[in-house]
């Protein structure tokens, strides 16, 4: 045989015998591939969720503009009304930068530290459209953009709360550093410790369900640190200091007391029943503390007021912040009577006898009720008394030793932190007005305009 031929009939024999055996390595290529296991899916974001958390967020924004912007500028004189809205505005715009430059990574950027998330997300490196955030449920996600601007707006009001402990005498200058400092030193390291997987206080087993100790206590305890360190305004039990438009101050409350729902049932991070525990909790916890509020100072001074009643209504939602979706509504109710008549003491009789000048009592509403949520939140989040239960092992003797825990590292950090903050600040752009434009006020002497005019 020639070599041509026998190359033209090995050819075709080997097309041949490829041709029978495809359909037996086909066979063997699919029982491989059928025994390889499976490439995990990368989770897709529940789009309810998503439009969930996107509302929660816008909520939260409501809160602090217009909603803590009013309810401060009614508590404050005619004069100050301008600077407080200002004031507000900027801390909510300079957090909001700030967060996603470097406070977004410092409190969530996945370090193993517990007490700060490091560097690898900053400037928001890594956060994509693609990427995700888990909630409290397996294998449920949500865009890591929206968790991420949910989170800025906490960041953004925190600050902005304690504005009110120290109003109508504190440059605006110094309002700015100070909270931009703070944020960074207290706020994002304390919102690490409490709400990141790693952080010192999760790890023991914190109860704070959307900011009892990262946002009230921490805000409470730096305002009182302010209203000390700044000083009485000038006149302080002297002069006429009544709240110059308690309309605007109702309006304000009300306005927090709608966005709240987005600041509670959204911690809950997606549209479940826990969100909707936490929204029955923020309603029946409120109005019960509303009502305890007008009932205590129609016991002690003979008649309820308007003051008191939007008082009651902020002391309600701080108190019940914490505990949002861990108690049952019966036990909110308890704790929305509970709050009003421990702030009302502290506001008309604690803080008159030691003298501080907190002007819209941001400790004795945020700090004290905070204190008083995050106890109570390890006291009613037993299932005998309603609440979710504990985790296994844990009693209420030991989850209220674990809160109380993290109520004393809080109010440590904070309040060292603060002070020495405070004292930065004096000394780079100094922390009071002249006496001169304290009287003047802060419109006219700080910004050149005036709320309002004959």
């Amino acid at each position: 045989m020639s070599i041509s031929k026998f190359s033209s009939t090995y050819a075709r024999l080997a097309a041949a015998s490829a041709a029978l055996l495809a359909p037996v390595a086909a066979f063997a290529q699919d029982a491989a591939t059928a025994a390889a296991p499976a490439a995990a899916a990368a989770p897709v974001p529940d789009k309810g969720d998503t439009a969930f958390m996107f509302i929660s967020t816008l909520l939260v924004l409501f809160m602090i503009l217009p909603g803590l912007a009013l309810f401060y500028g009614g508590l404050v004189r005619a004069k100050n009304m301008l600077s407080v809205l200002m004031q507000c505005t900027m801390v909510a715009a300079v957090l909001m930068l700030i967060w996603v430059i470097y406070g977004y990574s410092f409190a969530f950027g996945g370090s193993d530290s517990p007490y700060w998330g490091g560097t690898a997300k900053l400037f928001l490196a890594g956060v994509t459209k693609d990427s995700t955030a888990a909630t409290f449920s397996q294998g449920v996600v949500i865009p890591e953009f929206i968790f991420a601007m949910f989170q800025m707006t906490f960041a953004a009001i925190t600050p902005a709360l304690i504005v009110g402990a120290f109003a109508e005498r504190i440059k605006f200058s110094a309002v700015v550093l100070f909270c931009a400092l703070w944020a960074t030193f207290v706020y994002f390291p304390i919102a690490h410790m409490v709400w990141d997987a790693n952080g010192l206080l999760f790890k023991m087993g914190a109860l704070d369900f959307a900011g009892g100790t990262v946002v009230h206590i921490n805000a409470g305890v730096a305002g009182l640190i302010g209203a000390i360190m700044v000083g009485k305004r000038t006149g302080y039990g002297k002069d006429m200091m009544a709240p110059h438009s308690m309309t605007l101050t109702m309006v304000g409350a009300s306005m927090l007391w709608f966005g709240w729902f987005g600041f509670n049932a959204g911690s809950n991070l997606e549209a479940s029943g826990g969100a909707m525990l936490a929204t029955v909790n923020t309603f029946v916890a409120t109005a019960a503390a509303v009502i305890s509020w007008a009932a205590v100072e129609t016991l002690t001074r003979g008649k309820a007021s308007m003051l008191g009643g939007a008082s009651g209504m902020v002391a309600g939602l701080v108190a019940i912040t914490p505990a949002a979706g861990i108690v049952g509504p019966m036990g909110a109710i308890i704790m929305g009577l509970i709050v009003s008549p421990l702030c009302y003491f502290f506001v008309s009789v604690v803080k008159n006898k030691f003298g501080y000048d907190d002007t819209a009592d941001v400790f004795g509403v945020h700090g004290i009720g905070g204190m008083f949520g995050a106890v109570a939140t390890g006291i009613f989040a037993s299932a005998s008394l309603g609440g979710v239960g504990y985790a296994e092992g844990v009693t209420m003797g030991s989850q209220v030793v674990t809160q109380i825990t993290a109520i004393a590292t809080t109010i440590v950090w904070c309040g060292v932190g603060s002070a020495i903050l405070y004292k930065i600040v004096d000394i780079i752009v100094g922390l009071r007005v002249t006496v001169e434009a304290e009287r003047e006020g802060l419109d006219l002497a700080t910004h050149g305009e005036a709320a309002y005019h004959s």
